[in-house]
């Protein structure tokens, strides 16, 4: 379908002709540079033929309509109105499946959430499966074919394909192979369907060469492994069974493959009313979630954690005397020994696979295998014919070796610099990709593909068990499945691509029933990888020392490490990412370089100071946010952001650094400060400091608590005391509890709730304003010193109170108490006056300060329809998903069963640390929970008696080691 709508040429243009500068920006970002110039005859007539282009590709399609929303006037089969569906499908994200639950409200989908059959996210989500809702309706995608960024018809499109087979497969002069000088760049592929698809077309191209690469370089720890091991292996842990963790630089809990699935098994050997605490070190040189979750966090530099690695490997392979090295590591080893066959130490992917090979070495030492790691046949596809890294696509591309490449949903123009450059060296370059982003501008030819929730495929998990990926809609906007297109390529007739899955699977699932059962569940069953019995290597364990950095650099390291929400650029687009808190420094709408304290004091740097940040060719201007626990003689940089074709909300946001990866070994910059810009951060007033342990965040020991389980409690006499209280008296009272032992801050829950509740995004400036409308906030709390802190996290909302001091100074009682304890909001009743949030001592309160809702950028399709949706003037927060509540109601009054209701936040939270429920019930959960001798509330001094209270967190630190 034309971006212009369905039109004839002649409308198309008039239409075109008529719209303002600002608009054609936004719709044709490839021609901003010819809209900067007054309209002169050129332009009039490249906007004419863009038009003309435009109005006669609604015509030409790849065979599925773009019928757009229109009400049924007969609802489909199985569709009754006000009665969600739910579908099973999976979020891939580098390559990787997470099982997800999509819900749908009559035929549109609305929300995401885990699938519980998926042993990947055991029924969690993280914030880029949440945020998939925003992505599928996105208005920027994809929608045609382009042509050196213009828009051809799909009929140019077919004959540049049959273009390129010619050229590749034609005889070579030199007597070499035939498609010899054709390529294939993909991201990592564990899709069975597209790795059989992409090996017949290299069966139909000999001598063609597959390139895999992965803008975020997780490839260290499958080249570790297979150095290991011998052959592509993979390693999964089982924390539920590990005494001791020791995290090196971890993502683990963050974004490994199967982080829902570790975050689940380690929350859950973290509380000690529940079970034996386990005991986790983190040794790092950025504050990670790991490492906030640590009993003990060794902030260390790049240089130190090198050498920490080597010693260790000397002391666990080759029982080396204790010797050198920082205090504490003898204590780590120790303990790592005693619990031999129970410890496991992860490495997170930014260091060498030699490195990676040293730590799975001392894994077997420590004889966790086959308990709290497993060694499986990797999940990756392995192909028959010959595998190139980018490094070799490059420079064969430089030198002219490359005739026809195609680049398969990967961003190599933005990601890797070098790329662009080399990218004029190709005759012939296809690249597939679901948006119109740097790539897919830059190449000759760009083919639309449907978005993943328009798509049939398959993928498999950290543990190899494969989940289907079904279509939850026609494609929006017309795009091509990724298996149809890579038949096309090859020059075959479009097949439909639940055919060509199914063709895959035939053999695994031969009736019609199995293929319904796995759709139904989202997972084929009996898919998981196997465990190999590979030896290790070697090689493995005599690399005892791997090098080092200075230990003194005379420039600080940069650090660069994706985005925890846009990850490499991929959710720029997307507003619910960008307004997210990011978990540890709370900016949103920017990508500050993060600095340690003590570098900020000899450059007399502030937080929003801009500062020029260069090495050697290489220079970027972005603000310093200083960041309490990372290193000293280290900064970090996100990467993700700067994009210049990622859409009308990701254009021009943040600062581009991924030219400095260009730079081998480590990069060693200068910090020159030049001026200084406001940053929007959600933390407005001041850092929060626990003044103690027993203050906001409460926290204490093991032995503490073994000594006196309650002594998180309060003892003050009369503390639950007070003349106005009174005990739940419905049927159902409705109560949350939280457990901070079990929080890792993911903000998962946060996005949940956004998505389900209609909140809106403010955008920059309001946020700069303190007017952002998140529900459900995560405090990030400190106490101790800025150069290694002690940090907690703290879901913070609406408590519910059963004495609310909001209540009783609303002068037309918009906000009132129900009788299942739910403190409601009339939003109809609310004049604004903002009497209630001054009022509310834990302050989540939110106001419409402006019609938020109709400025925000985010289509209608996509809101949930059981939400009202607020608008100017209009106070609102938590409500505990009272639509959810309703639902719940009807259901049970139907069926005669008990009400079951499970939240936003707490269906996505993967460490289960949120509970809910009716706690006049004693058997449920939260009633359990809010036994706890931990259990407590937030401020009990204000007398509010919250419906919502927490469990205290309590670590385990190890005697050996001083505080």
């Amino acid at each position: 379908m034309s971006p212009l709508g369905r039109f004839s040429g002649a409308q198309a243009a008039r239409r075109l002709m008529a719209l303002p500068d600002s608009e054609l920006a936004r719709r044709f970002p490839q021609l901003e540079a010819a809209l900067s110039h007054p309209l002169d005859r050129r332009r009039t007539l490249r906007l004419l033929a863009l038009a003309l282009a435009g109005g006669g590709m609604a015509g030409c399609g790849p065979g599925t309509p773009d019928r757009g929303f229109v009400s049924a006037v007969r609802a489909a089969e199985g569709v009754v109105p006000g009665i969600p569906n739910i579908y099973a499908t999976a979020h891939v994200r580098d390559g990787y499946a997470e099982g997800i639950l999509v819900t749908h409200q009559m035929g549109r989908p609305i929300k995401v959430e885990g699938n519980p059959a998926h042993p990947a996210s055991l029924g969690a989500t993280d914030v880029m499966a949440q945020a998939l809702i925003h992505d599928f309706y996105d208005p920027d995608r994809a929608t045609g074919p382009l042509h050196r960024g213009m828009p051809v018809s799909w009929q140019d499109l077919a004959d540049a394909m049959h273009a390129m087979r010619a050229a590749v497969t034609a005889p070579r002069s030199d007597g070499g192979q035939p498609g010899h000088r054709l390529r294939i760049l993909t991201g990592t592929v564990t899709s069975p369907a597209l790795g059989r698809t992409i090996d017949q077309l290299l069966a139909a191209c000999p001598g063609a060469v597959w390139h895999r690469w992965g803008a975020i370089g997780r490839e260290n720890v499958s080249r570790g492994t297979s150095l290991a091991y011998g052959q592509p292996t993979a390693v999964t842990a089982d924390l539920t069974q590990a005494d001791v963790l020791l995290a090196l630089d971890s993502d683990l809990l963050d974004s490994a493959p199967g982080h829902l699935a570790h975050a689940r098994a380690f929350a859950a050997r973290r509380n000690p009313v529940r079970g034996v605490m386990s005991r986790v070190y983190a040794v790092e040189s950025t504050p990670s979630l790991t490492g906030v979750a640590a009993d003990h966090r060794f902030s260390v530099s790049p240089a130190v954690l090198n050498e920490v690695i080597g010693r260790l490997s000397a002391r666990i392979l080759q029982n080396e005397a204790p010797s050198g090295g920082p205090d504490w590591l003898g204590a780590v080893v120790a303990d790592l020994r005693a619990s031999r066959g129970r410890a496991v130490i992860h490495l997170g992917p930014d260091h060498a696979p030699e490195v990676h090979a040293v730590v799975h070495a001392m894994n077997e030492a420590l004889g966790g295998r086959g308990r709290v790691f497993d060694v499986i046949a990797t999940p990756e596809y392995q192909p028959a014919a010959p595998q190139g890294t980018l490094s070799d696509l490059i420079a064969d591309m430089e030198s002219g070796g490359v005739d026809a490449l195609l680049i398969v949903d990967v961003n190599p123009v933005y990601q890797a610099p070098r790329f662009a450059a080399a990218l004029g060296h190709v005759a012939h370059s296809i690249t597939l990709a679901d948006r119109p982003h740097e790539t897919a501008l830059a190449a000759r030819w760009h083919v639309p593909l449907a978005h993943g929730m328009e798509d049939w495929g398959d993928a498999r998990g950290h543990d190899g068990t494969v989940a289907i990926v079904q279509p939850q809609a026609m494609p929006l906007y017309g795009g091509m499945n990724l298996l149809s297109a890579l038949h096309a390529c090859m020059g075959q007739p479009l097949r439909p691509a639940s055919d060509l899955l199914r063709a895959t699977w035939r053999e695994h699932l031969p009736s019609t029933r199995d293929w319904h059962d796995a759709l139904a569940s989202g997972v084929i069953a009996r898919t998981r990888s196997p465990s190999v019995s590979a030896a290790l290597q070697p090689a493995a364990v005599r690399v005892a020392s791997p090098a080092s950095f200075p230990r003194t650099p005379a420039q600080p390291v940069l650090l660069l490490r994706p985005d925890p929400h846009l990850w490499d650029g991929r959710g720029a687009n997307n507003p619910w990412l960008q307004e997210l808190p990011r978990p540890l420094s709370k900016v949103v709408w920017d990508n500050p370089l993060l600095v340690p304290p003590d570098l900020a004091r000899d450059l007399h740097l502030r937080n929003g100071d801009v500062v020029d940040l260069s090495q050697g060719e290489h220079h970027a201007r972005l603000p310093v946010w200083i960041q309490p626990g990372q290193a000293a003689g280290c900064v970090v940089g996100f990467l993700g952001w700067g994009r210049i074709h990622a859409g009308e909300t990701g254009n021009h946001v943040g600062t581009d650094l991924y030219p400095f990866r260009d730079a081998t070994g480590p990069v060693r910059v200068d910090v020159t400060k030049v001026s200084s810009v406001p940053v929007a951060c959600t933390e407005h007033h001041a850092t929060i400091i626990n003044t103690a342990p027993s203050d906001i965040a409460r926290h204490g020991t093991l032995e503490q608590y073994r000594a006196n389980p309650a002594f998180l409690k309060d003892t003050e006499a009369g503390q639950e005391d007070t003349l106005y209280r009174r005990p739940p008296d419905a049927a159902v009272a409705w109560g949350m509890g939280i457990d901070l032992n079990a929080c890792i801050g993911c903000n998962a829950c946060v996005v949940a709730c956004q998505v389900e509740n209609n909140v809106p995004v403010v955008g920059r400036d309001a946020v700069l304003h303190q007017r952002e409308m998140h529900w459900l906030r995560i405090d990030r709390i400190y106490e101790g010193t800025e150069a290694a802190p002690d940090t907690f996290f703290q879901p913070m909302l609406c408590m519910h109170c059963e004495q609310a001091p909001c209540e009783t100074v609303c002068p037309v009682g918009a906000t009132t108490h129900d009788s299942e304890g739910l403190n409601v909001m009339v939003y109809n009743r609310c004049i604004g006056t903002k009497f209630c949030s001054n009022n509310c001592p834990y302050k989540v309160r939110r106001f419409n300060y402006f019609a938020f809702a109709q400025r925000e950028n985010r289509p209608a399709p996509s809101r949930n329809p059981d939400v009202s949706v607020r608008t100017r003037g209009v106070m609102e927060k938590c409500t505990f998903c009272v639509q959810r509540i309703a639902q719940a109601r009807i259901v049970a009054d139907r069926d005669g069963l008990p009400e079951q209701v499970v939240t936003a936040c707490q269906a996505a939270c993967p460490t289960r640390a949120i509970s809910f429920g009716d706690i006049n019930d004693p058997m449920a959960d939260v009633t359990r929970r809010k036994a706890s001798p931990l259990d407590y509330a937030a401020l009990p001094e204000q007398g509010t008696h919250p419906r919502v209270t927490y469990e205290g967190r309590i670590r385990n630190p190890n005697p050996d080691i001083g505080s």
